[in-house]
């Protein structure tokens, strides 16, 4: 009967050290902004297609307090239909610097870094945020993380974590819940030890110390790129911070079984880039530990161990990045979440191939992506530089 403990005591710290990690990062913290001496940012949004809250999410980045930014978004084409969106924003708020850059995309599997290496060459500004379409953020998120990074000369990027918005589909609700659960403690837990692991809907760095490092160039074939970046800074001896700020991750109505590809996909970049920790990826499971939990606790025990794992882990996370909010979505989806994720994971081994935006290409080892016609003569072996 002691034999399971040791796995009941990993589940158990995980959990507990994740929830007092994600709560550390959001805790409110003194940091003087003094908006006149904040350096200017470029603000970088990849865009492809309209989302029905795209104008909404965009808008909230017309309206920050920041006293020197400039917005670039980029697409791929001209006929895509964000184009009108941000024409029209544009039109709306003439006292901000905005930017629209059409251009033909530039080589490299991954769209979103295809992207960002069409647009940045028109930034105005050294330092950049990468910013995702469907993320939408307070008036003063611009001018916090500026002055999260200007606070200490070592930290080389600044990120922040999200909360998830959307309507109540089983799959928005799932979604919302691992955001504020899983992911959550799985960004803030290994950036507090100093292995920090983020998330690119946010991403704050100079583009100076990023093109010393590589740039852009250099994840252009890889799909975890924002995991890459984060650790091309920690490399070069630079620290990852996250801003106390929790952002708004707009979510769609989206189904079961999109949430399943979604993080799918998630997972088997998780597996390429760290194997062993993947292996043991169910034990931040309460739901896979519980069989041990019974032989070493008792079934009476082990219920109640469960129940507060799972409030400690979900509902906690969803207090501590959404409040009190639609509270019943962490308690009805908690289980229901455990169930999907651990099927996520045995699946994972057996998917090879991604689509993305229409181009289908096998993820390698380092999460590297070779298109499929180049399958036959890529070595499985390629990691790319780190």
């Amino acid at each position: 009967m002691l034999l399971p403990l040791p796995f009941v005591a990993i589940s158990t710290l995980w959990t507990v050290m994740g929830a007092v990690a994600v709560a550390r990062a959001t805790r409110s913290i003194s940091i003087p902004i003094e908006r006149d001496r904040l350096e200017p940012v470029t603000v970088l949004k990849p865009l492809c297609g309209a989302d029905p809250s795209l104008r909404e999410n965009l808008e909230s980045f017309f309206e920050q307090d920041h006293p020197r930014f400039e917005l670039l978004f980029g697409v791929e084409s001209e006929d895509d239909p964000a184009i009108v969106i941000v024409r029209e924003l544009m039109g709306a708020h003439p006292e901000v610097t905005a930017k629209l850059v059409v251009h033909r995309g530039n080589k490299g599997h991954n769209p979103k870094v295809r992207n960002l290496l069409g647009m940045a060459g028109h930034a105005s500004h050294d330092l950049v945020l990468v910013s995702d379409s469907n993320v939408r953020a307070p008036e003063h998120y611009l001018s916090e993380i500026c002055a999260v990074r200007a606070s200490d000369p070592e930290v080389g990027l600044v990120t922040n974590l999200f909360a998830g918005d959307g309507p109540g589909t089983v799959g928005a609700s799932l979604e919302c819940v691992q955001l504020t659960g899983f992911i959550a403690a799985g960004i803030s837990l290994p950036t507090m030890v100093g292995d920090a692991i983020v998330v690119g809907k946010s991403m704050l760095f100079s583009m100076r110390e990023l093109n010393r490092l590589g740039g852009f160039r250099r994840v252009a074939d890889v799909l975890a790129e924002d995991y890459v970046i984060t650790k091309m800074f920690e490399e070069a001896g630079k620290r990852v911070a996250i801003a106390p700020t929790v952002l708004t991750n707009v979510i769609g109505p989206i189904g079961l079984r999109t949430f399943f590809e979604r993080h799918l996909r998630w997972s088997m970049m998780r597996m390429r880039l760290r194997p062993a920790y993947f292996a043991f990826e169910p034990l931040t499971s309460p739901l896979a530990v519980l069989p041990l939990a019974w032989l070493a606790l008792g079934h009476a025990w082990a219920a109640l161990w469960l129940a507060a794992m799972l409030l400690i882990r979900d509902v906690g996370g969803w207090l501590l990045l959404r409040g009190r909010s639609r509270l019943h979505v962490p308690l009805l989806s908690s289980l229901l979440r455990d169930v999907v994720m651990l099927a996520v994971w045995a699946a994972t081994p057996f998917k090879r191939h991604v689509t993305w935006r229409g181009n289908r290409v096998r993820v390698c080892a380092g999460t590297a992506l070779v298109a499929e016609s180049s399958v036959a003569t890529a070595p499985e072996s390629f990691v790319p530089e780190t």
